[in-house]
């Protein structure tokens, strides 16, 4: 029998599909499962979003082939969003890619960039795209651990000379997916220190750059002084503007990395849907305008503070996290990371993600997605207090 290509055995979902046949099962019983595994937006985009499409949908000129880069109208937009949101400045010619969701460009930069034998410096725990990236492009993946003791950040002083030496990309993303960290200003520095010095690209991915609480507001890596000498930034409207089947995110930053990356672009795909870049150009309009009407922050933050609050009274303690939708949980002693996953869905009918699901140093933990409404995870908070699962 003929057989796939050797690369695809480095790629593994081992752990959700696990998750998925146990939920079906559990289901099989006739038990209602609450899934709080996967984070997809539950709330839809803004009614202007959906007018602003149902318009472009109707024009006939819209049907074409897009270009791969996306629209002249979308990637100035996007650049006004950046200076208006960061202070970013950037050209909309040669510094804004458009892409079908973030996912898309963080699949393929590796294959712009990476040879076989080269080094990725990958956050561990991590979002899996970012190792099956490097998979894809036969490069070779070195873990950068993200331990609790260090606010969850790299320790650039534990990487050998040699692996640095070969390093030629460094995939960061803050706030943080899956263990929903914030990086300081004084971090980020060091990041443009470190990679000029060794002179490797950055990516940052910064997808919940508009999902924060309790006033915070992450900044862009771009903002760094000389970070756009070495760097890019993907940026999604899955997250911010509820838009995550839409298709539609974007790469900017430093043109010489981008530039590559629009290569790979223009010999696989025509380029996001006209319509789709319209309603993300509204998206983006209207924000610009009416900041304080984006209630994503709030939304999320409410519900982060119900869930934790009434977690914390039946013993399980959980630092609130800063910003995204995810709460990253240290199990009970005595559990691992997947025993406890498991466990809570067949005693509580509550879908977590195992920690390990993310990288070796996700052990011990779980991912909690907060895409339920608050009465929803009330009946999380009740089932779980009833599972007789001790947090003591």
């Amino acid at each position: 029998m003929i057989q796939p290509a050797k690369r695809l055995s480095g790629l593994t979902s081992a752990i959700f599909t696990e998750m998925n046949r146990r939920k079906r099962e559990v289901q099989a019983r006739g038990i209602e499962v609450i899934d709080l595994g996967i984070g997809s937006p539950d709330q839809p985009p803004s009614p202007l979003v959906m007018e602003a499409l149902t318009r472009a949908v109707q024009n006939p000129d819209n049907y074409g082939y897009p270009t791969s880069e996306g629209s002249v109208h979308f990637r100035e937009t996007t650049a006004r969003w950046y200076r208006h949101r960061f202070g970013v400045e950037l050209d909309p010619e040669h510094e804004v890619l458009s892409l079908m969701g973030s996912q898309d460009g963080l699949a393929h930069l590796a294959q712009a960039w990476i040879n076989p034998g080269d080094v990725v410096l990958v956050p561990d725990p991590g979002y899996p795209i970012y190792f099956a990236s490097v998979t894809l492009a036969d490069g070779e993946v070195y873990p950068l651990p993200l331990r609790e003791e260090n606010g969850f950040l790299p320790d650039f002083s534990n990487i050998p000379a040699e692996i640095k030496n070969r390093a030629k990309l460094m995939i960061l993303n803050y706030p943080n997916n899956p263990v929903a960290a914030i990086a300081t200003d004084d971090f980020f520095a060091e990041v443009v220190a470190f990679a000029t010095s060794n002179r490797i690209i950055v990516a940052h991915d910064l997808a919940y750059s508009e999902l924060a609480f309790d006033d915070y507001r992450p900044p862009s890596f771009l903002e760094t002084p000389g970070a756009k000498e070495i760097g890019v930034e993907f940026n999604s409207f899955s997250k911010s503007f509820n838009m995550a089947g839409c298709r539609i995110g974007y790469l900017v930053g430093n043109r010489e990395v981008i530039k590559p990356l629009a290569v790979i672009k223009s010999n696989i795909d025509y380029g996001v849907f006209l319509a789709v870049q319209e309603a993300a150009v509204a998206a983006m309009q209207h924000d610009i305008e009416h900041p304080e009407e984006n209630g994503n922050g709030a939304l999320y933050q409410a519900r982060r503070d119900v869930l934790l609050d009434g977690l914390k009274e039946i013993g399980w303690n959980i630092p609130k996290p800063k910003a995204t939708m995810f709460v990253w949980a240290r199990v009970p002693n005595g559990w691992t990371s997947e025993t406890f996953a498991f466990t809570l869905l067949e005693k509580a009918g509550v879908v977590v993600i195992p920690g390990n699901a993310f990288g070796v140093q996700g052990e011990g933990y779980v991912r909690i997605a907060l895409v339920k409404s608050i009465d929803v995870l009330e009946d999380v908070i009740m089932r779980i207090k009833e599972s007789g699962i001790l947090f003591t």
